[in-house]
């Protein structure tokens, strides 16, 4: 199948997104590290500034100029030019003392540069001012250092981008990568299914992540989808192969009625028959729009409370006389009373557990005891119908329920093999569960119905 190129997916163009937001982050972070940082040795120069021109300051003790002049020449000399500067300025402004001689003219501290400070170099000074008496005191260290360490932590900001820059693309375009493959793998399995490969499924990752979520709720679609199609083409070829008998019957029988017909005899019997056996098919085709009409869930907005305690007891009065009539026994066990309210229609509840019962009835021998029952059990309704008669073959018990289909055992007797393919329609249709289990002997159907919300 033709597909979009990497840079042009939507994965692809979600995690640059992402990684450009993330480089973008780290460089503001960056930003603001590289300013906070070199605030902060500005003012620890600021302070060390202040901290000389306090000690400087103090030797003009009793107005002695001389004792701060030699403090003056002696940091002078003491200090390189392009480190530390130093000027005493008398009122007249002749220098007195100091390795410079323009010093600010305004107090407290100043930025100068080197060329305005009148000596060599680049560097630019964190430079304190004041007045000692009547005199003009300047000092100034130089922002070289500073410069230079705030240079440092700029170029390590600098790789520390390049390299954060490489992989979050790098990473992006991986990641990008692997979703674009994922995304692929369900676009692949979509065109398999189109193409009628309804077997094909979505590969799971296994990590539950969004996708995987995603993919598994697909899957389930494609199971229903899969097990609608084989439903259908069971159904078509049950169809075709369970009603040829009645229509070749119905065929004959019409063959047999034009025969006497043109004999000028009697056909009465032969149209007679003919119309049983065309109800049988008519039967047959209403069986199958009903249960394909319960699965479409068209009957859902009847739902109603219903209280299955009052159905089963309903079913049970009608079907004891029947099951009497039979030579078997229909009983109820325990209470059916305080149930549980379910959700439901109560014409499609009906016609379950009547199936349910004549299947019981007519496929199980004379004596046989059927027994029904419902009682709460947490948040279900669980009802059973049980009997002692010679129940389904475990191989046979999820068959049963498709459409058309009958045992061997009950090919013998009067039906389509419909009716327990309508039970479990309207068990899907009230979300109830299922089960056939081996009674020893007979069978047990035991269906657990959500309590009502």
């Amino acid at each position: 199948m033709l597909r979009t190129s990497l840079f042009r997916s939507t994965p692809f163009r979600l995690a640059l997104g992402f990684g450009t937001l993330f480089v973008s982050a780290f460089l503001a972070m960056g930003f603001v590290a590289y300013q906070l940082m070199r605030a902060e040795l500005t003012a620890e120069l600021d302070k060390s500034a202040r901290e000389i021109w306090a000690i400087v300051a103090a030797t003009d003790t009793d107005r002695e100029l001389e004792d701060i002049v030699a403090a003056v020449d002696t940091y002078s000399r003491l200090s390189k030019r392009e480190d530390r500067i130093f000027v005493l300025l008398d009122p007249s402004g002749r220098r007195l003392a100091g390795n410079f001689s323009k010093p600010p003219t305004s107090s407290g501290l100043s930025l100068l540069s080197a060329e305005d400070a009148g000596v060599d170099g680049n560097a630019n000074y964190r430079v304190v001012s004041g007045k000692v008496n009547d005199n003009w005191l300047s000092i100034g260290l130089s922002l070289a250092e500073t410069d230079r360490l705030a240079l440092i932590a700029l170029k390590s900001m600098g790789w520390a981008l390049a390299i954060v820059t490489v992989t979050a693309f790098a990473l992006s375009a991986m990641l990008a990568a692997r979703i674009r493959k994922r995304l692929d793998s369900i676009a692949d399995t979509m065109v398999d299914v189109s193409n009628g490969k309804l077997g094909a499924r979505i590969p799971l990752t296994g990590n539950g992540d969004d996708i995987d979520a995603v993919s598994s709720q697909v899957n389930s679609a494609l199971e229903r989808l899969a097990a609608l199609v084989e439903g259908m083409r069971q159904v078509s070829s049950d169809i075709a192969h369970d009603l040829k008998t009645p229509l070749n019957r119905l065929k004959m029988t019409i063959d047999t009625a034009i025969g006497k017909n043109d004999k000028g005899k009697p056909v009465t019997d032969e149209l007679a028959e003919a119309r049983v056996e065309s109800d049988r098919i008519n039967e047959t085709f209403d069986a199958l729009l009903r249960i394909a009409q319960i699965e479409a869930g068209a009957r859902k907005s009847r739902f109603a409370a219903i209280d299955l305690g009052e159905v089963v007891g309903s079913m049970a009065e009608i079907y004891t006389d029947v099951a009497d009539d039979d030579r078997k026994s229909l009983v109820v066990k325990g209470s059916l009373s305080n149930l549980h309210a379910i959700s439901g229609d109560r014409e499609l509840l009906v016609q379950m557990f009547a199936n349910l019962i004549e299947n019981a009835i007519r496929h199980c021998p004379e004596g046989t005891r059927i027994a029904i029952s419902a009682a709460n059990l947490g948040n279900l309704v669980v009802t059973e119908i049980s009997d002692n008669g010679p129940g389904i073959p475990p191989a046979e018990r999820d068959k049963v329920f498709q459409r058309l289909y009958r045992t061997e055992k009950s090919r013998t007797t009067p039906g389509s093999g419909l009716g327990l393919a309508l039970v479990r329609a309207v068990v899907d249709l009230h979300g109830a569960a299922l089960t056939l289990d081996d009674n020893r002997p007979g069978l047990k159907v035991r269906i657990e119905f959500p309590v009502r919300a």
